[in-house]
């Protein structure tokens, strides 16, 4: 098992913030709200600003999510010297607590605002989504009851970055919800959280010693990988099964073309482990970017 080398200072403010938003994260934020709006186009709905704002509001919460988990992590010690990730802004001593505080909750207001204009046009049910999904964006690592801690994590990317996601982007436009929205959101929240299990399983060791007992830490680095491997096949099968039993457009199984980079990078998940799993975060959420692009493009190019 290898160590991660040590990542240098970035050499502009602009630089330590953008190491502290993750912006290779973000997709998980971006590509559900793209998949519904081809969806919803698909379905003979005009897409227009509701999708635009909401696809804002997601980045943001996203980015206040990584911005709080750093600031969390270091106040309980999971971002230590020991850590195998990538380097953390407070961790390192690139930001102050503080400071990420504050980063935090501009981006979660930003998306607040965002949701004022969504609710007005999508109703109670879009307010419903946007509360909870700013709460959970705080309750993730912080807070009494932090979901990543109690092991809740998976079940909240899924709820969030899949049905939440595109199931209320797709009301928000449509103002229903499809049974082809529903697969769907199920199979782009399993890819997502994918992304979380390899996170999870490289750092159950230093997750275990500081109390975050997420599913790889209770279950053990098999259970993991096996939670892996039915996320990401489940995915392809999902979507096939909206083409087959909701009447979602054929185009769809273009998602296929990217099943040979998801067998790769199931197979890495088996054969290596600690900080040798960095590359297949990076490749888990270039997984998740490849599967949405291609199933939009499908349902747009033949629906």
């Amino acid at each position: 098992m290898s160590t991660p080398a040590a990542m240098p200072r970035p050499k502009t403010p602009l630089g330590v913030w953008m190491a502290a938003i993750r912006p290779a994260t973000l997709w998980a934020g971006a590509v559900p709200v793209l998949v519904a709006a081809a969806l919803v186009h698909t379905d003979g709905v005009r897409v227009g600003l509701p999708t635009m704002l909401a696809l804002i509001g997601a980045i943001l919460i996203q980015i206040g999510t990584n911005l709080v988990n750093d600031y969390a992590d270091f106040k309980s010690g999971a971002d230590g010297p020991d850590r195998l990730g990538p380097a953390r802004a407070a961790a390192q001593g690139w930001l102050t607590p503080r400071a990420l505080l504050i980063g935090a909750s501009i981006a979660l207001v930003g998306a607040a605002l965002c949701g004022v204009y969504i609710v007005q046009v999508g109703g109670w049910p879009l307010l419903a989504i946007g509360v909870a999904s700013i709460i959970c964006a705080v309750a993730y690592t912080a807070g009494p009851f932090p979901l990543g801690y109690l092991g809740l994590g998976d079940i909240f990317v899924l709820l969030f970055f899949g049905i939440a996601a595109v199931c209320g982007t797709y009301f928000l436009e449509a103002q229903s919800v499809s049974g082809s929205s529903v697969l769907v959101a199920l199979a782009i929240g399993s890819l997502a959280t994918a992304i979380l299990v390899v996170n999870n399983l490289r750092d159950r060791d230093t997750d275990e010693r500081v109390g975050k007992m997420t599913l790889a830490v209770r279950f053990g680095a098999r259970f993991a990988r096996v939670e892996y491997t039915t996320l990401v096949f489940g995915a392809y099968l999902l979507v096939t099964a909206a083409c087959i039993w909701t009447g979602l457009g054929w185009g769809a199984l273009s998602v296929w073309l990217t099943f040979p980079f998801a067998i790769f990078e199931v197979r890495a998940l088996w054969s290596k482990d600690g900080a040798d799993l960095n590359d297949h975060l990076a490749g888990a959420a270039k997984l998740e970017l490849f599967f949405g692009v291609a199933l939009a493009g499908g349902l747009l190019l033949w629906p």
